[in-house]
């Protein structure tokens, strides 16, 4: 699977989770709000009903005042009732509705309410204009508790109404309390899964992700040590074409540098076997001469005498120069590592080179685990350069070291003649020098040597000097 295709499959489930909690949490919201709803209009029937029992109640308390005492005024709550009993008991009607199970709980109130009105109004209008009847219609509903009757059951129509409206009330009053906990709880589920999902998808693709381009850096690093190794990496992703791209990149260098060895040893042989052969025509000028000097020396003119000890000068010229050059060719020969105490190096390089009459300075040199001969082909040919570049009166060359984390940095420095600011990129390239080219000692490779190695070795070294002010060479080296 492709790691676009892994993000998009992550983000997708986020997504997901994300749309099934808005979508849960809606559903029960509108349920939430049906209940907050019927709970509203609940409360709104159960005051219109206990509005609706006592206007009826008031209109039989006055009926009955008006019976006891023959005052008319306590008919004017019953004449209110009756104009606001029916549009309560009407309103009351459109709030519940006519599928509502307490429409015929309703309706019979309405019913009861209506014959007591007809019962109240009879014995109102006999005792109004017809007395003598009133007492015998009297004692008659009287008896028969025609009046008490429809007020029970009017009183137990209520309570039956609000009874039932009452457990409605508690039903969806539970159903609301459940609907905002089924809420919380799913949208506390849902928000874990998706941080949780979210987390264990951007966990593993950065695991996964980072491990792969881990390996992979630690590919170019090995590359870039000549450690020519591959990576393993069997997803068919977008990281696995630079796998495959550094792989193969590996592997064509790999190859190049083994050809690149075999050639290079080719060419050391070639460099052998072509100074074997220059060498010995060089001996055989050398030799032709001398016997020429011999053999004719009373023959000879000053002059061709004089042409004849140059010709030795510049044939051990060409010689050194061959020698150097065999030097230059032998620094791709990679040696072990072992460990080295500097100040015996130096003081064993420095007796074999450094004449009696210079005055030498050597501090304390550091102990290095490195390839020994790298090292000392470095100090040999500095400490040679500057013995060379020294007149023999008052020759000072100082060797020194200072550390900058981990890094040591040498100094080999003498009071010479010095090099003009000019050259000082120039002495490094091979066969360069600044002494006259008839002078046999100085052949321009040693510094091209010592450039050669701080290369190979990725360290650097720089020259500090002025002419005729001396020169200081300072090279960094670490431990392998």
């Amino acid at each position: 699977m492709k790691l676009s295709t892994q993000i998009l499959v992550a983000f997708t489930l986020v997504i997901l989770l994300s749309i099934a909690d808005s979508y849960t949490n809606y559903m029960l919201s509108k349920k939430v709000q049906l209940n907050s709803q019927f709970l509203a209009r609940s409360e709104e029937i159960i005051r219109n009903s206990n509005k609706t029992h006592k206007a009826i109640i008031e209109m039989q308390s006055a009926f009955r005042g008006f019976l006891l005492t023959d005052d008319y005024t306590f008919l004017d709550s019953y004449f209110i009732g009756l104009k606001r009993v029916p549009s309560l008991i009407k309103e009351q009607q459109l709030r519940i509705g006519n599928k509502n199970d307490q429409r015929a709980t309703l309706d019979s109130i309405s019913t009861l309410h209506t014959n007591w009105v007809q019962y109240s109004e009879e014995l109102i209008k006999s005792r109004k204009e017809m007395p003598d009847s009133y007492k015998t219609l009297f004692n008659t509903s009287l008896k028969r508790h025609v009046g008490k009757k429809i007020n029970d059951a009017i009183a137990e129509k209520f309570s039956r109404f609000d009874k039932i409206e009452y457990k409605k009330r508690k039903h969806h009053t539970e159903m609301l309390l459940t609907s905002l906990k089924y809420a919380h709880t799913f949208s506390f589920i849902f928000l874990s899964l998706t941080v949780i999902v979210g987390l264990l998808s951007t966990i593993f693709i950065m695991y996964v992700t980072n491990k792969r381009i881990t390996s992979m850096v630690r590919l170019a690093e090995n590359i870039s040590k000549g450690n020519f190794t591959i990576v393993k990496d069997t997803r068919n992703d977008e990281l696995t074409a630079l796998a495959t791209s550094l792989n193969r990149m590996s592997g064509k260098l790999d190859k190049n540098i083994h050809e690149l060895k075999n050639r290079n040893a080719e060419l050391n042989k070639f460099a052998y076997a072509v100074s074997h052969d220059l060498k010995a025509p060089i001996r055989g000028i050398h030799n032709v001469v001398s016997w020429i000097e011999e053999d004719m020396e009373n023959e000879l003119s000053p002059e061709l005498k004089r042409y004849l000890r140059i010709i030795p000068q510049k044939t051990r010229r060409m010689e050194a120069l061959i020698n150097g050059l065999l030097d230059y060719a032998r620094l791709n020969i990679k040696a072990a590592s072992e460990n080295i105490d500097a100040n015996v190096l130096v003081h064993e390089i420095a007796d074999s080179i450094v004449p009696r009459n210079f005055k030498l300075e050597i501090g304390n040199l550091p102990n290095l685990f490195t390839e020994r001969i790298k090292l000392e082909q470095v100090f040999a040919n500095l400490i040679s350069n500057a013995v060379k570049y020294t007149p023999q009166e008052n020759g000072l060359i100082q060797i020194s070291c200072q550390t900058f984390g981990g890094v040591y940095e040498f100094s080999v420095k003498d009071n010479g003649i010095g090099i003009a600011i000019e050259y000082h990129d120039k002495i490094f390239e091979i066969f360069q020098t600044l002494r006259e080219q008839n002078e046999q000692e100085s052949t321009g490779v040693g510094l091209a040597i010592v450039k050669k190695i701080i290369d190979d070795h990725q360290e650097t070294i720089i020259v500090k000097s002025k002419l005729g002010q001396g020169a200081e060479f300072i090279f960094t080296w670490r431990n392998n």
